[in-house]
């Protein structure tokens, strides 16, 4: 049989997929023919698609010394070089393909795929359309046109390239899997989930399309399906990084810590981002021996740029010029460029058209404190307009919320620039963020700029370091340094914390219903276990030793977490026993149950908040240790504001020994108790129509003077 024979059947099976004995016929032609250069160019190409990469590249050279300038050999050698990862190299062997054959689609649409992986985002995204413009029907370039899209952060123009694609190829995999990542930066979860099953239907058994649907799953808060679809992944890769990372944050959310934590640590070091979800599993187990190891990487990590979650740094660091650093980390990732604003000077209303924009409008704190302000708002001089951007949980708390709005809007699923087009529309004078850097911020509506003034409160206990947040409200306690911040502070005259005056406190249990003793002094901190640290842990256990028959009694902790607290008890030489853990329990039973306690012990560097606020309304005294940052500083406003500032400690060793003064007197403790009682009908606390008096005039100021 000729070579010209054998060539032939070679490329045939080649082309079919056969490619051992494709193989096979081209060497048997180049045996007779060392020269032929469609044998060794196409041998080359055979071996590229089998993945041996370094075998084809010396293949496709060998064939360019017989003809240096084929266009075609010239490309397969750039798609080798970049599959080799040698970018600059195959930039360059494209170049000199689109030199011999200028406008060819191939060539700059794979052109582009290099643009893109060094960063030089524009410039590949001038290489698609150039493919286009010579092949509008190049599903290819479309798809990779999509995906430049997505990382020049215009996500609408993404998704109708892949919606183009899709439509002139209805089984792209890749397409429908690339339209669910963009439908997942525009918060359009379901849909996502939607391509993925597509995506997974024409390519089943694919790793990279089932994590994706767990992050979908997880947008959806359907946590242990989003894990299920993580381990789906990681049985097809089991080195996957980012599923890895994925599982970790779904096992979070599910509260099992120490599962999160060895997903984490799989994940390292190839996702770095791994690293801030361990460092607060670990603060949720109490693993201080882990807490440690992470703590002493914190700063230097964080100083050289990386990217950490700065709500997670609260537990670990009071520095506050640390907390802004680590902010600033993360505002530059996400927002390299701004988008234009879409607001522009202020309104002429009759009424300050007043908005508040927060996740978390349901069963969870920040409506059970701001519910009653909204109620309390002046409407002759406000519309008070609230947008919620999380799913609906169905909740009385939620309903009430939504109710005490002028206008409420639910934006659930609704991509970040519509809902700031739709903020833009209904000429918000103020924009009050409820999140700051808190799982589902608000950033990427809030950067559109749809309001002349925004504001941020509340939510996060530190700066956002964000260009576009204007202000941060707060008050002379818990901000006293300006330079710890990139807004302009606004000051309260009082507590900048709100409170809910109208909560019921219902019956409380017994002390055996309780699992409390029936005597001996009660320790109480009902803070979430993240935010027990060591130091503090172990003056809690002085105070134990020191107070025979003394509990500490602590909110429910995860079995782990448990285990880890005892086991710290017992190497401190007080009985594991002595720790009670609080079950969960109805609103009003829980308020109830703290008049069970004696003194409500505070954590340091993440002092109690709504804990705090919880336990004095239900009337006990709680003691605080002053920290040196916004979140440490929490109790001793709320203190301030209650009219017991006596109860703030100034030092560690003056937090143990007021404890152990309390402990050891009854008496003085009834006059705090009295004097707390008192306070609910006078003190600044306690008065929500104060504070939104005092909140208005806020506003006022802040739309008078601009930004």
């Amino acid at each position: 049989m000729n070579t010209k024979t054998l060539s032939e059947q070679a490329i045939a099976l080649q082309r079919s997929g056969h490619l051992v004995e494709a193989e096979r016929l081209y060497l048997q032609v180049l045996a007779d023919e060392p020269r032929n250069f469609i044998a060794r160019h196409l041998l080359g190409v055979t071996r590229a698609q089998a993945g041996r990469l370094d075998e084809a590249l010396t293949d496709i050279e060998a064939a360019l010394t017989i003809r240096p300038d084929d266009p075609e050999a010239l490309l397969n050698h750039a798609n080798v070089l970049k599959r080799l990862n040698r970018l600059a190299a195959a930039l360059a062997g494209f170049d000199r393909a689109l030199v011999l054959r200028p406008g060819w689609p191939q060539a700059e649409n794979n052109r582009g795929t290099v643009l893109q992986a060094l960063g030089r985002h524009e410039e590949a995204l001038a290489g698609y359309d150039r493919a286009l413009a010579a092949a509008p029907d190049n599903v290819e370039a479309l798809n990779n046109r999509g995906s430049v899209l997505q990382d020049l952060k215009r996500p609408a123009e993404a998704l109708a390239c892949y919606d183009q694609a899709l439509r002139l190829a209805p089984n792209f995999a890749a397409a429908f899997n690339n339209r669910g990542s963009v439908l997942l930066e525009l918060r359009r979860f379901g849909d996502a989930l939607s391509c993925f099953d597509r995506a997974l239907g024409l390519r089943p058994g694919d790793a990279q399309v089932l994590s994706n649907r767990g992050n979908a799953l997880q947008g959806l808060l359907r946590y242990d399906e989003a894990v299920a679809a993580y381990d789906q992944a990681l049985a097809l890769r089991p080195d996957y990084p980012e599923a890895l990372n994925n599982r970790g944050s779904a096992l979070q959310q599910l509260k099992r810590h120490d599962e999160a934590l060895a997903s984490y640590d799989r994940a390292l070091p190839g996702q770095p981002q791994a690293f801030g979800g361990a460092a607060m599993a670990a603060l949720s187990l109490c693993d201080w021996t882990r807490t440690a190891e992470i703590g002493a990487q914190m700063a230097q990590r964080i100083t050289e740029g990386e990217v950490i979650p700065p709500w997670m740094l609260l537990g670990y660091s009071g520095d506050e010029t640390l907390q802004r650093q680590c902010a600033a980390n993360v505002i530059a990732a996400r927002f390299a460029t701004l988008p234009p604003p879409l607001a522009g000077i202020g309104y002429s209303h009759d009424k300050i058209r007043l908005a508040y924009i927060s996740s978390d409008i349901g069963y969870h704190p920040v409506t059970n404190q701001i519910v009653q302000l909204i109620e309390s708002h002046d409407r002759a001089g406000f519309e008070i307009i609230g947008i919620g951007t999380n799913q609906d949980d169905g909740s009385p708390q939620r309903r009430r919320l939504i109710a005490a709005f002028d206008q409420f809007y639910d934006m659930h699923q609704q991509a970040p620039r519509a809902v700031a087009e739709k903020l833009r529309a209904l000429e918000v004078d103020v924009l009050v963020d409820l999140n700051g850097h808190t799982h589902g911020d608000n950033f990427d509506i809030l950067c559109h700029r749809p309001a002349p003034v925004q504001a941020t409160w509340l939510g996060y206990a530190g700066t956002t370091a964000a260009p576009f947040l204007d202000y941060v409200i707060a008050d002379r306690i818990i901000a006293p340094d300006a330079a710890a911040y990139s807004e302009k502070i606004v000051y309260l005259p009082n507590c900048f914390f709100p409170h809910d005056s109208s909560r019921a406190i219902g019956k409380a249990p017994t002390r055996t219903e309780a699992g409390l003793p029936q005597a001996g002094f009660v320790f109480c901190c009902f803070n979430n276990s993240f935010k027990i640290t060591a130091p503090v842990f172990a003056v809690w256990m002085r105070l134990l030793a020191a107070v025979p028959g003394s509990v500490l009694w602590l909110k429910q902790a995860g079995e782990a977490a448990k285990t880890n607290l005892q086991q710290a008890a017992q190497a401190q030489g007080v009985d594991p026993a002595r720790l009670v853990f609080a079950a969960p329990a109805a609103l009003d039973v829980h308020l109830a149950r703290h008049r069970l306690a004696d003194l409500f012990l505070d954590t340091l560097p993440y002092n109690a908040h709504a804990t705090a606020c919880d336990a004095l309304w239900a009337g006990l005294p709680v003691l605080t240790l002053r920290g040196t940052a916004f979140a440490g500083r929490v109790a001793a406003s709320l203190l301030t504001a209650a009219g017991l500032p006596e109860l703030i400690a100034e030092t560690a060793e003056d937090y143990e020994a007021l404890a152990l003064g309390l402990a050891r007197d009854p008496a003085r403790l009834t006059v705090l108790r009295d004097k707390l009682a008192a306070g609910h009908t006078s003190a600044p606390l306690f008065d929500t129509p104060r504070l939104a008096r005092d909140l208005e005039a806020i506003y006022r100021e802040m739309l008078t003077a601009g930004v």
